[in-house]
């Protein structure tokens, strides 16, 4: 009776043990060999393209898997495409192994029961992340171990020393800026994400109701907790580029337009983005990035898996790369990325360099359904213009 005991015991100490767990990744790394991971991405920066190039051929090398990376414009191409085939039956052998994704493409996939959960806190890699970042929610919507953190970002103002040698220190100083350089500031056209976010930050820092936002939207209260946004917009946008009757369709076009003169402020959710362009050439050697003094929206970016995967041991041995130092290290050099990393530097000392600029207080997302209602509403005011 005692040696069953004993044996129960022993059994129940190896299940909870780092053996069992390394036997476990062993045998996903042993399943994910010569499987081919079809990863989707966001395609629209030369440079995160180039390192996921360089990703592909590491993960080919050391684990012998074929990353095939897909470019989107959209995440929200990829969500739809991946309901589609769910609603035809395909529930297996999916098109999507691998997805960058967070926010309100995170929140339809999750409610909607499409994603593999569970998984991300047991890659092996997991050890090194700063878990005083929110890598365990995503816009107020907990991740339930169905995303794998890949990148820090925060909503930046870039400016170049020539045109602006002090950063604005508030939306206050931004609306003076703009009223005193008319036709010099613009920002993303919404449903752009950095159009959107620029929204979501003057919302936080506007509303006089900001509890609200950490839930979804309510019908019966949204005009009031947003009215203070509609209020400094109809300020904002007669000082705007083309006095607020168009608007840039991304950043990348805004970072143009800085650099030929046209503009005086870009936008950017990198705080390193200012330093990599003016590196490689494509924003001036004087390009800076500043934030608002009580802070700038910032959030975590993931890779996540669905459910219908066909190759979900591959992607997960391809997420735990992009969480391993080496990865991290070179995605946040501004000379490759500079995308900043979501690894604690006290785990990993001098082992992943730091951008070397103060960067302002995260302001925490708002709830992801914020993103849609603010949308529709901008679009209803301002986009028909």
């Amino acid at each position: 009776m005692r040696r069953v005991r004993y044996g129960i015991l022993w059994a129940g100490l190896l299940a909870s043990s780092p053996l069992l767990a390394a036997c476990q990744w062993q045998q996903t790394e042993t399943e994910a060999r010569g499987q081919t991971v079809w990863f989707n991405a966001w395609g629209g920066d030369q440079a995160v393209n180039r390192y996921l190039d360089w990703v592909s051929g590491e993960v080919k090398r050391d684990y012998a898997i074929d990353l095939r990376i897909v470019h989107i414009a959209d995440a929200a191409d990829a969500v739809k495409r991946i309901q589609t085939e769910t609603r035809a039956g395909r529930t297996h052998n999916g098109s999507i192994d691998l997805l960058w994704v967070n926010g309100e493409n995170f929140r339809a996939l999750k409610t909607a029961g499409l994603l593999k959960t569970g998984w991300a806190e047991q890659l092996p890699n997991w050890r090194y992340v700063d878990t005083q970042k929110p890598v365990r929610e995503d816009f107020s919507v907990p991740t339930g171990g169905a995303e794998s953190p890949w990148g820090s970002a925060q909503l930046t103002f870039i400016a170049r020393r020539s045109d602006t040698p002090a950063p604005l220190a508030d939306a206050d100083a931004l609306l003076s800026y703009a009223r005193a350089h008319p036709g010099t500031v613009t920002y993303p056209r919404p449903p752009d994400f950095t159009g959107t976010a620029f929204l979501e930050q003057l919302l936080i820092t506007q509303t006089t109701q900001p509890d609200a936002l950490k839930q979804p939207p309510d019908d019966k209260t949204f005009d009031a907790v947003t009215a203070p946004l509609w209020v400094y917009l109809d300020k904002l946008h007669p000082n705007l580029w083309r006095k607020g009757t168009d608007f840039p369709a991304s950043p990348a076009k805004m970072d143009t337009m800085l650099a030929n003169g046209t503009l005086r402020l870009s936008l950017t959710f990198n705080p390193m983005h200012a330093r990599q362009k003016a590196t490689s050439g494509e924003l001036p050697a004087d390009s800076y990035s500043f934030g608002f003094t009580q802070g700038m929206l910032g959030n975590v970016h993931f890779v996540t898996i669905p459910a219908n995967a066909r190759a979900a041991a591959g992607a997960q041995v391809v997420a735990n790369f992009l969480l391993s130092p080496a990865a991290q290290s070179r995605k946040a050099d501004p000379a490759i990325w500079g995308d900043p990393t979501v690894l604690d530097p006290v785990k990993l000392p001098a082992l992943v360099p730091q951008s070397g600029e103060k960067t302002p207080p995260v302001l925490a997302e708002p709830h992801a359904a914020w993103v849609n209602a603010l949308e529709q509403e901008w679009l209803r005011r301002y986009g028909t213009h």
